[in-house]
């Protein structure tokens, strides 16, 4: 290649033509995904080499985010001021940013409002990567595993798989409960009720043996009664679990081995019944007699 084939190719590459401006887009584009690339890559590679998980992953991944749309932002800024038309478009444009800028502020409030709450997550951690939170939901109460905060919303992973989506303005709003916040340990309550003629001393031996007994137990806190209900005396089983999960699935085993067990030893579990009282009966009507025909015509 000789200088005035190269100089008749950086001809075509100018900024004011087309065929410039659509090389340099491409040029751009490919440098834009190279630097992203290697943010994202330079970002993991820190975390990696974090052994004693002194970086919050959250925050890792919310800010390399962060930093692809800047990216991307100063991307589009070079190649509009290397391109003379769009820098006159963009002189244009800044002439009129007062009234662009009320606009655009307008259409992405909720929007800008799911990335500063985003932010705040960020700063204040109300909870973690991995961590388990109870949150309020169109479909009622949802425990599950905080999987990624994207720039506008924070994904739970539920236990039976399913991914409970909420903007980070929605979650940052509420009142959550993070269960593993300090430690995952938690406490497992199996309610049971018996009558008022069962012993409540067999019930409570009964029902600690079983706790005992179970594999996934830590340890038995107790099974006070906690209330003397109008037909039954109510007591709750209280034992230790190494996480949530195991301790529903606990909760569950426990109550169907109380109930087998209960039925076995004879042990009243009352329910809910009804008398209904007649003071009287209506009396019936007197049954009507067949008229009799008329026997003349």
């Amino acid at each position: 290649m000789n200088w005035q084939s190269l100089q008749s190719w950086l001809v075509k590459l100018h900024p004011d033509t087309w065929s410039g401006a659509f090389a340099l887009a491409i040029l751009f584009w490919v440098g834009g995904l190279l630097l992203s690339w290697t943010l994202h890559r330079a970002i993991w590679l820190v975390i990696e080499r974090d052994r004693d998980q002194r970086i919050d992953r959250m925050a890792a991944r919310f800010l390399s985010k962060v930093a692809s749309v800047f990216v991307w932002l100063i991307i589009m800024m070079l190649y509009a001021h290397m391109i003379p038309a769009l820098d006159r478009l963009s002189t244009a444009l800044l002439a009129s940013v007062s009234v662009a800028s009320i606009v655009i502020g307008l259409a992405a409030q909720s929007t800008l409002a799911n990335f500063v709450s985003g932010l705040s997550l960020i700063f204040y951690r109300p909870f973690r990567l991995g961590d388990r939170i109870q949150i309020n939901a169109p479909t009622g109460l949802e425990t599950g595993v905080v999987e990624d905060v994207s720039l506008g919303y924070t994904i739970l992973q539920t236990f039976d798989n399913r991914r409970v989506i909420i903007s980070n303005s929605v979650i940052s709003n509420t009142v959550m409960v993070n269960v593993t916040a300090v430690h995952p340990r938690v406490m497992a309550i199996v309610p049971f009720s018996i009558g008022y003629d069962a012993d409540i001393d067999k019930a409570r031996t009964l029902a600690l043996e079983l706790a005992e007994a179970h594999p996934q137990v830590e340890e038995v806190a107790g099974c006070p009664v906690v209330l003397l209900g109008a037909s039954s005396v109510d007591l709750t089983l209280r034992v230790w679990c190494p996480d949530p999960v195991i301790g529903a699935g606990v909760k569950y085993d426990l109550t169907e081995a109380i109930k087998k067990r209960f039925d076995t030893e004879d042990i009243e579990i009352p329910f809910a019944y009804q008398n209904v009282v007649v003071k009287s009966l209506p009396t019936s009507a007197p049954a009507r007699k067949p008229e009799q025909k008329d026997k003349d015509c």
